[in-house]
């Protein structure tokens, strides 16, 4: 934990000057949204529902492995999903992502998205402008998921879901920079659904855990390890991802014992970061592994995590968006 992140989970003298900042903060973000909700600024509707996935917190909650696992359910119940995604890291130009693409040309999270091979992913900064086109280019497309975005008022939706970390919740409950919140808790009272990654959620929230034990070698895919397999070996993880102590309690809940090694969110690696001594494998997670393989040797493991979900949201979603008639047979 870096920078402004140590001052928000706690309450400090720091907040004195940092306070008066979050309150502007927080009266800008009123006001925007407000232009938005009177049509002062405009906003768009596509012609397919929109299905936002985000949250109000700064850092990662688990919005990707729960896009994911919304778009297979989607494509299990026959739709045909795109998922939309602003790219950050990347070129931040609108484009499709294909598993061939690289995370400086579309960002980690689109590139990791696209290699699971669901459905379509577009990136881009105007996320209006990136649906349109990805919705040209796939006219079977009959509902858009956004990935991140709860914020981005300019595009009109069918469904929103706010992802909490169960663990870190909101910590000082402060706006930011005096605390890690984009908007006020206020708002889960607005969307459809909120889902709880980790931690246990109240009753009329939806309880969201990750899961993955299988590791798969970065440079040869075929080849996988269990924990077991890897027991007694000099290990080393490495996290570039928004809550970094998630990976490492998951390493160690397989029972692994590993030097960590936490990055910034969406860190640019390069060979010398991860050039450490006596490592005799290193565990990464797929956000980090879509940038390390350029360079990656047979000691980079890859640890997949899937997403295991309440099945009562996928059906709140269907109920919300199907009655819209713009599902294709």
């Amino acid at each position: 934990m870096t920078g402004l992140e140590r001052y928000w989970y706690r309450v400090s003298p720091a907040h004195l000057l940092l306070l008066p900042i979050s309150w502007l903060f927080g009266a800008l973000a009123a006001t925007r949204r407000l232009l938005y909700r009177t049509g002062i600024l405009p906003s768009h509707r596509l012609s397919v529902p929109v299905v936002v996935i985000g949250n109000i917190s700064v850092g990662g909650t688990g919005k990707t492995p729960l896009t994911l696992a919304i778009a297979s359910h989607l494509v299990a119940m026959g739709w045909h999903p795109v998922i939309v995604s602003r790219g950050f890291g990347g070129a931040a130009k609108l484009q499709p992502v294909t598993a061939n693409s690289t995370a400086q040309q579309v960002g980690d999270e689109p590139l990791l998205m696209a290699q699971r091979r669901i459905c379509p992913v577009w990136t881009g900064t105007d996320r209006v402008a990136t649906a349109r086109a990805a919705l040209l280019s796939h006219p079977e497309c009959n509902v858009v998921l956004c990935d991140d975005g709860l914020q981005h008022y300019r595009l009109q939706r069918d469904f929103e879901i706010v992802v909490v970390d169960g663990r870190r919740r909101f910590g000082n409950g402060l706006l930011l920079p005096a605390g890690p919140l984009r908007e006020g808790e206020w708002r889960l009272n607005t969307v459809d659904a909120v889902v709880v990654n980790g931690g246990k959620p109240a009753a009329d929230q939806y309880d969201m855990q990750l899961a993955g034990a299988l590791l798969h070698n970065l440079r040869h895919p075929e080849r996988t390890a269990s924990a077991a397999e890897l027991r007694g070996l000099h290990l080393h993880a490495v996290a570039g991802i928004g809550h970094p102590q998630r990976f490492f309690d998951h390493l160690a809940d397989l029972g692994l014992t590993v030097t960590p090694h936490a990055f910034p969110d969406h860190h640019p690696y390069s060979a010398s970061d991860l050039d450490f001594t006596d490592c005799d494998a290193l565990l990464l997670t797929e956000k980090d592994a879509v940038k390390c393989a350029p360079f990656a040797d047979d000691r980079y493991w890859v640890l997949r995590v899937d997403t295991q979900v309440d099945s009562a949201l996928f059906a709140h979603l269907l109920r919300k968006i199907a009655p819209n008639g713009r599902k294709t047979a």
